[in-house]
């Protein structure tokens, strides 16, 4: 360990308000809802004890959060926020008012299972069905890694200036205890600098936003913002790695685990990575050529690494823990489109495996990846339990 970090015993909540806190915003709004409450709970702690300098602000719901977000980030202040499942979804209009101005929000989201009808399990609907609104995507395997990702999409977020959502899976990650090594506060200051943007809020230098636009100008703006979304996976992979050579801790923007001489990958996202890799191991211990790829970055899909990633690979197990209804699995798809086109074409396969909390044990990915080798490729995802 780094004599410069510091071991705890941590849930995932409790470690994302210390990756806030590490950050050092300077505005914090938030609404409590289950399973994020902890999160707050955490944080107006630190404030009692002096050791968070930042305005906590509790609005009347989740769209007020954000309505107190965006002026706050527009002025140069660095904020954080966090949220689950309906507060996420009532945000909605104002997710696309943030990534128009380009404030550069961090927001923490436990993934929840949406209403109707009324659930509290883990479940990644809420999130992805948020993956037009111009928001950077990470998706967190741990508690470690929950805090890590908080300190490094600030980084990312006010280099491109677009807001980023860390998405962490309700109870599994978000009150599950592990050990955690928190870095000192002098560690990062040093891999984050001072937020001021080149353009914010000042009664010296009027500048405005929201402003009616031209259709041409409307159109340059969006050519903006893709361009700011195109330079995210190199920014996320260089945020990553330098935050590698001061902490040991990489988690990389995709991650192939146990991929060399892989026939068969199986990919997904979140807290199901843990338990694919203990299948994986089993598979690998009985002789079978299995290999796991974690997607950490969803938006923007970083479709260059996961072609890469994937050459040469016959057979693709896609596991959505989510439903898009008439879609299907938002991952599965996203996969297929990423690699059309390409000179990869492994057979793939989507399961809708663990929608609305179902539980997925090694053993039942075992018995996926034996099902689907007897199967031909699939376009639509098919439900499993």
């Amino acid at each position: 360990m780094s004599a410069n970090q510091t071991a705890m015993l941590l849930t995932g909540n409790q470690a994302v308000a210390w990756g806030a806190r590490l950050a050092r915003p300077k505005v914090v709004p938030v609404y409590p809802i289950t399973p994020q409450t902890p999160v707050l709970e955490q944080l107006t702690e630190f404030a009692a004890e002096g050791t968070f300098d930042a305005e906590i602000i509790t609005p009347e719901s989740e769209h007020s959060v954000m309505s107190a977000c965006i002026p706050a980030s527009l002025v140069g202040l660095r904020v954080f926020t966090a949220t689950a499942s309906q507060g996420l979804l009532l945000m909605h209009e104002l997710l696309h008012y943030a990534s128009g101005a380009r404030a550069p929000i961090v927001m923490v989201n436990v993934n929840r299972t949406v209403a109707s009808p009324w659930a509290f399990w883990p479940d990644q609907t809420d999130s992805l069905s948020q993956r037009d609104t111009g928001w950077i995507q990470y998706y967190v395997e741990s508690a470690q890694e929950a805090l890590d990702t908080v300190i490094q999409a600030f980084r990312v977020a006010e280099q491109v200036l677009l807001p980023a959502m860390v998405n962490l899976d309700a109870f599994y990650v978000s009150h599950s205890l592990e050990p955690v090594l928190v870095p000192e506060q002098q560690l990062v200051d040093g891999y984050l600098p001072a937020f001021d943007p080149p353009h914010k809020l000042d009664t010296d230098k009027v500048e405005s936003w929201g402003n009616v636009a031209t259709q041409d100008m409307y159109f340059r703006h969006r050519q903006g913002l893709a361009e700011a979304m195109s330079m995210v996976p190199s920014l996320a992979a260089q945020a990553d790695h330098e935050w590698a050579q001061l902490t040991q801790r990489s988690h990389g923007v995709i991650e192939r685990y146990r991929c060399d001489g892989a026939r068969t990958v199986i990919v997904t996202m979140g807290s199901m990575c843990g338990t694919a890799r203990d299948a994986v191991d089993a598979m690998r211990d009985a002789g079978q050529a299995i290999g796991l790829l974690k997607v950490r970055l969803f938006r923007p899909l970083p479709t260059l690494g996961l072609i890469q990633a994937l050459a040469g690979v016959d057979e693709v197990i896609v596991l959505d823990r989510n439903y898009s209804p008439g879609h299907g699995g938002v991952l599965h798809q996203e996969l297929r489109a990423a690699l059309y086109g390409s000179a990869v074409t492994p057979r793939i396969h989507g399961l809708l495996a663990g929608v609305g909390g179902v539980n997925v044990s090694p053993a039942k990915i075992v018995e996926f990846v034996k099902q689907v080798g007897q199967s031909e490729a699939q376009s639509e995802s098919q439900w499993v339990r």
